[in-house]
Parts: structure tokens; sequence; C-alpha cells
């Protein structure tokens, strides 16, 4: 285990568990987002029928998650009222959780296993895609990368657990 990964672990015991509450996938690349109630996690592969599953295997941005806070910031800073989760290109979106708290941690959403290994940072089609100033508005606040360590479902409503190395 890294230093970096044992400064972000000992403060996961603080943390409140998070809540799944959308999930999108992309049949294509650079098509819609279509949102789902449920899917399975693969391990080492991505999300079942996003088109990131097909890619290489063991990639480190399998997944993408973004909070709802951070959406609600977004649509704050870019002066909108609010934004379609579908429109940021993120796969999952959760609640009541600080996501860079997580950043090279390893979390449950269901009965799969993920480990967040960067940020997920915006790219200019944000700005055509919903509206000048979306990329600077999302800068800090784009959500996380990730893989899956290991295979399960999950679905809208599965609590996101921290899981606490044994050390701590």
């Amino acid at each position: 285990m890294s230093v970096q990964r044992n400064v972000f672990a000992r403060y996961l015991k603080d943390l409140s568990w998070g809540k799944l509450i959308w999930i999108g996938l992309r049949l294509e690349r650079k098509q819609p987002l279509l949102a789902v109630d449920s899917v399975m996690a693969l391990e080492k592969l991505g999300l079942d029928g996003d088109h990131r599953c097909l890619k290489t295997p063991g990639s480190a941005r399998q997944v993408t998650i973004i909070s709802e806070e951070s959406i609600a910031l977004i649509a704050k800073y870019s002066g909108r009222g609010g934004i379609d989760p579908a429109l940021l290109r993120r796969n999952l979106v959760v609640s009541n959780i600080n996501l860079n708290a997580l950043r090279h941690q390893q979390f449950s959403i269901g009965e799969a296993v993920f480990e967040a290994t960067a940020q997920c940072h915006p790219c200019s089609r944000m700005d055509r895609d919903v509206g000048p100033g979306t990329v600077a508005a999302m800068l800090g606040h784009g959500g996380l990368c990730a893989k899956i360590i290991r295979t399960g479902k999950i679905q809208v409503g599965d609590q996101l657990i921290p899981i606490i190395p044994e050390s701590l």
C-alpha cells in the first residue's frame, strides 16, 4: 500500500455511507447515456453494456463516478437551474459522500467492489453538450474514475461503503 493510500485511508472511518442514485450506460462512443436501474459491474472490464467494457481490460477508467452534490455545484457555477446527469457523461451518480476522500481507495456498491483511481477531468465536449462555462464549472468537481475489483450487481438505491483497511 502506498503512502498516498495510507494518508487517505485513515479518514475513511469518518465518512458517512453514500448512496447510488443514478446509473448511465453509453452503448457506443460519443452516444448519449442510457439510464438504467441496475447493471452488472464486471471485474477488470467495466459496466455490462457500456462501450468501455469492450476496451482495454484492466483500464483505470472502467467506470466514472460523480456526486449529486458536485452536479449541484456545477449547475450553480455555470448559472443553470439543474443539469441532467446523462449530459455529464459519468456512469454513476452517488449522494451523501465526499468522493475525493475515496481517491485511491476501495469501496463497495451493491455486490461489486471498486477502486477509485484518479480524478475524472472534464473534456471540451462539456461546453458543447451542456453549455458554455461547463468545463470551468466542473474543474475539481468532475468526480472520479474507478476500476472494478470484484464482479457484482449494482442497482439504484445501493449504498456506497468505503472499505477500511484492517491495519487502521
